[in-house]
């Protein structure tokens, strides 16, 4: 459903919020062991989520990635996928048509109605702190 970089910027993000409720700051390579993912293409995404400033990159050998606990709280699933994979999840038609609507609808309009709608409310419903506490907690895993 997502995209491989927005599944590994979530889990990227809730890995880093989780450190950073601990005060600690992540390298790169940290993150990508931890999610299981390309060191590369874990410091692509780390760096247009700094861009974005959602995320924050301290320089230096006590550096590393944080997650400020404010913007934990306020930032949802919704808003990175937004980021990383644009809106078109969240508003294009489920057979890729380009004008399909309820005037003007595909065969399977109502039921990706259905489905678009719970996958909005879904990635709106957690903040990444809740995420991380949930994570921190073992409540759920990332890998």
């Amino acid at each position: 459903m997502f995209s491989k970089a927005c599944e590994y910027a979530i889990k990227a993000t809730i890995y880093i919020a989780q450190q950073s409720l601990e005060n600690k700051r992540v390298n790169v390579k940290e993150v990508a062991d931890s999610v299981n993912a390309p060191v590369a293409f874990t410091a692509k995404i780390l760096q247009q989520l700094c861009r974005e400033n959602i995320l924050q990159s301290v320089r230096g050998k006590q550096g590393g990635f944080v997650f400020d606990e404010t913007k934990q709280k306020a930032f949802r699933i919704y808003d990175l996928v937004r980021i990383i994979d644009g809106d078109s999840l969240f508003t294009s038609c489920g057979l890729g048509l380009h004008e399909c609507s309820s005037v003007n609808p595909c065969p399977v309009h109502e039921d990706f109605s259905f489905v678009r709608n719970s996958l909005v409310a879904m990635t709106q419903k957690y903040s990444f702190y809740e995420l991380a506490l949930k994570t921190e907690n073992g409540l759920a895993w990332l890998k």
